[in-house]
């Protein structure tokens, strides 16, 4: 008798075991101030200059020059985001637990054009989420 109850608590144990579900590992990503919010806050055109655009986002991606030989800066951020765990919906004792992971992509593109005096033209905002 206390054999079959032995056996019977490890077999519930190992069927708990096998039901239990692990959390979800995010991976940290590097925060950016160049975000929607911070672009539309900071930046007025006919206002600001390439001075304050340098100390709000720092060094632009690529600078060049468009046909109207004004100087357009463009900023450019990408970020990868990946959830992994696992789930243990099936008994240990039929082939253990199933491995999730999610992941998502996100680009930021700003573009601002300088005009006269090098000050703020016109700039635009292009965001992107899948």
């Amino acid at each position: 008798m206390k054999t079959k109850s032995f056996i019977l608590v490890i077999l519930v144990c190992i069927f708990l075991v096998g039901c239990a579900t692990y959390p979800r590992q995010v991976e940290s990503t590097q925060r950016s101030n160049l975000t929607i919010g911070t672009v539309k806050s900071k930046i007025i055109k006919g206002e600001t200059t390439q001075a304050e655009i340098l100390e709000i986002f720092g060094s632009p991606n690529i600078v060049t020059k468009n046909k109207s030989d004004n100087e357009v800066w463009n900023y450019n951020r990408m970020s990868f985001e990946t959830a992994t765990g696992a789930d243990g919906g099936t008994l240990i004792l039929f082939g253990g637990s199933r491995a999730l992971s999610t992941s998502t992509t996100k680009s930021f593109d700003l573009i601002i054009i300088f005009g006269d005096n090098d000050v703020v033209k016109d700039y635009s905002i292009i965001s992107a989420s899948f």
